[in-house]
């Protein structure tokens, strides 16, 4: 068995014995633990009581962070004439037609997030094999194909992250930096986990959230309390 360093030793006895904490207990343990020479962000899984291979049980979405992800987000936009020029304007990174797709297709893929006006997706659908196993495809149920390109623009530099349920079960997301204010770390990942729950699909039976835990890029898990990360959803329902 590998052994592991001192910073890691460290960081697992600050969280051995500990579970179910509150989401301010653990965003304090894990903003105390963390050690790593960069700004690691502090990561949400999400054990969900579905089978995404059943297509009504597939969980998707978007959340707008309330303080943001920490994260600088290069967007794409697929777009021509006015809009091309309105998503330029909101601040896209990227704008284009053909050209941007012979540049994807070549496989240069220098953005984080990828828009699509409608007109366009007869052309950005040549890109899926491309585009869908990074995650990148534009797509309606999320925002992502719109003709308001402006605020599409907007969220994703804003705070705003995309969610989609794993094979097994599983929603992964960062909920922002362990540079963040506790509070406002608390904020995002009440406002992450309302969102799943909101997102919860007709075809889901029995317990839905099984376990919400939270970790640093670098450092240990803990799980959370479910009452206590679902207070903000609840109150708002």
């Amino acid at each position: 068995m590998a052994k592991h360093g001192k910073r890691t030793q460290t960081a697992r006895a600050q969280f051995e014995g500990k579970a179910n904490l509150s989401v301010e207990e653990a965003v304090a343990l894990i903003k105390q633990a963390a050690s790593a020479k960069f700004d690691e962000t502090v990561e949400i899984a999400m054990n969900l009581g579905v089978d995404p291979r059943h297509a009504d049980q597939m969980v998707r979405g978007v959340c707008q962070l309330p303080n943001g992800t920490g994260k600088t987000v290069r967007v794409a936009v697929f777009a021509r004439g006015a809009k091309a020029d309105e998503a330029k304007a909101a601040g896209a990174d990227i704008v284009g037609a053909e050209d941007l797709m012979e540049t994807i297709q070549s496989g240069k893929i220098e953005f984080d997030r990828c828009i699509a006006t409608p007109d366009m997706m007869p052309l950005v659908g040549r890109l899926g094999k491309i585009l869908g196993p990074r995650n990148l495809m534009p797509n309606p149920k999320v925002g992502t194909v719109t003709m308001d390109v402006k605020t599409a623009v907007e969220a994703a530099k804003g705070g705003e992250v995309q969610f989609k349920v794993e094979k097994a079960g599983v929603i992964h997301a960062g909920v922002g930096k362990v540079s963040f204010e506790g509070d406002k770390l608390a904020q995002n990942v009440r406002a992450f986990v309302e969102a799943v729950s909101r997102a919860k699909p007709t075809g889901a039976k029995g317990t839905y959230l099984k376990k919400v835990s939270l970790s640093s890029t670098m450092g240990p898990g803990v799980t959370l309390d479910l009452t206590s990360a679902t207070t903000a959803a609840t109150t708002a329902a």
